[in-house]
């Protein structure tokens, strides 16, 4: 049978040998005044002994003293106990003040779907797409490894030397000392946004929510870049916005999240040319790139901008969420800055989660997995766009953007948002509330929210934009 901890005793003697009086003394002293709460273990005569060099008998007088005071009890085989403060006339514990937090970001759901009802605003992929087995191979075989005992603070280098090769395949200057491994991107973010000496970034309107809530966390002051998905980039708009000087332009220019939209060529080069002029920086966010058809991927700002763009990316949703690694590639200047705010944070992440990606990556399993991926993401942006071809009614629109794992649906201004996503709910369809991803005042350009192809399967997309169709039809009426 186990037994309660018991708390160790302070007993003050004035630098002689303990009595049974002192004992007894030091115990009632702190039981009357708080120290020792009701139902507290006290330590066995045998730890008394040892600790204060006093016989047995003294410190077993001193316990029946006690307990014929009514301060303690003794149970068989259990120990000694404070008694309950009402016994005693033990004072009140006392009250702290509560911790003061902020107020929570105004994101109705998580990202991740939860349990009952049909995710349709979800940035995940189907967990059935994912190689849940051929992940756990690489980390039966990782494990078999001696496991080091220091981390590494800027990360696993076999991983950062397998992303800066992955990189300079595809046309990007990365050396393995350019990459700091994080948790997800959502670290890389933070980071960065924690090192700049003026807090002040510029984003894409709408943008990824938990980006601009982080960015607000910190105090930063945000510069909305109107992104209109249906009718592409405004180069002159965004040139009077980076007039105001941001220090920092957060983009996601591949598969656009929440809107889907891609930069076209010439929007990628207006773009790079355009901070140049106004000094900022750019922070490109490119979870999408490599989320196309028969192995393409679309060109990167970093690829057209040099090392002086830091660059984001992620294995999270493409390869197994949970995971949770992610990186960002860096000016070699910048790194050590880099890592030590990333050492202030976490000091350093798990290497085994570092180590399993490093060995999908050595043993050539992710590109499969892409090639895989991006065949049954076909199907499924093909099944979701006849649905909603079928199924929509006038005056619905969304996006096309070829690839990625999600699109924009805008639905008519007459449409109450609120009032759709209560509907919705009832009816087991959960769509995002995308209040928190638009930057400044006024009324949101986009009138929708994400549709999630790559997590519903197609009778199931199929099932919940008929409820989406029906529902838009109740409420215009």
């Amino acid at each position: 049978m186990s037994r309660s901890p018991y708390i160790r005793l302070r007993v003050e003697a004035n630098g002689r040998r303990a009595t049974s009086a002192d004992i007894i003394a030091s115990v009632q002293r702190e039981i009357l005044g708080g120290g020792l709460p009701a139902g507290s273990r006290l330590p066995p005569v045998r730890v008394l002994e040892a600790q204060l060099g006093l016989s047995k008998n003294t410190a077993q007088a001193a316990y029946d003293e006690l307990v014929a005071r009514g301060l303690v009890e003794a149970r068989e085989r259990e120990g000694v106990f404070v008694l309950a403060s009402e016994r005693v006339g033990t004072p009140a514990p006392i009250a702290t003040p509560p911790l003061p937090l902020v107020v929570p970001p105004p994101l109705s759901r998580p990202d991740a779907p939860g349990k009952g009802g049909i995710a349709l605003s979800t940035v995940f992929i189907d967990p059935e797409l994912l190689p849940t087995e051929r992940i756990a191979e690489c980390a039966r075989s990782v494990l078999r490894e001696k496991m080091p005992a220091q981390y590494d603070v800027q990360g696993y280098r076999p991983l950062r030397e397998a992303i800066a090769k992955r990189l300079s395949s595809r046309g990007l200057d990365v050396d393995a000392d350019d990459v700091v491994i994080t948790t997800g991107s959502q670290q890389s973010l933070d980071i960065v946004a924690r090192s700049l000496t003026v807090r002040r970034i510029a984003c894409e309107s709408p943008v990824y929510a938990y980006a601009k809530l982080l960015f607000e966390s910190l105090g930063s002051e945000l510069v909305g870049l109107h992104l209109d998905p249906f009718g592409g980039i405004d180069l002159a708009a965004w040139d009077r916005a980076l007039a105001q000087k941001p220090s920092l332009a957060y983009l996601i220019p591949s598969f656009h999240n929440p809107t889907g939209y891609s930069y076209s060529s010439a929007e990628l080069r207006g773009v790079l040319e355009l901070c140049t002029k106004h000094g900022v920086a750019i922070l490109e966010d490119d979870w999408g790139s490599d989320m196309l058809s028969d192995g393409d991927y679309r060109p990167m700002l970093r690829m057209l901008g040099g090392k002086d763009v830091l660059y984001v990316n992620s294995f999270t949703k493409k390869l197994l969420p949970s995971l949770r690694v992610g990186f960002v590639a860096a000016h070699p200047s910048l790194v050590p800055t880099l890592v030590s705010m990333k050492r202030l944070s976490t000091l350093g992440n798990a290497w085994l989660t570092e180590a399993v990606v490093a060995e999908f990556l050595d043993r050539g399993y992710y590109d499969t997995h892409l090639a895989a991926l991006q065949k049954a993401l076909d199907e499924r942006y093909a099944a979701c766009l006849a649905a909603l071809e079928d199924l929509m009614p006038d005056g619905v629109r969304w996006t096309r953007p070829g690839g990625g794992p999600t699109l924009w649906l805008d639905v008519p201004r007459a449409i109450d948002l609120a009032a759709l996503e209560a509907h919705l709910a009832r009816r087991g369809v959960v769509i995002s509330n995308t209040s928190a991803a638009f930057v400044g005042d006024g009324e949101p350009h986009l009138h929708g929210f994400r549709v999630a192809y790559a997590y519903l399967k197609p009778e199931e997309m199929r099932r919940a934009l008929t409820i989406v169709a029906d529902a838009l039809r109740g409420l215009a009426r």
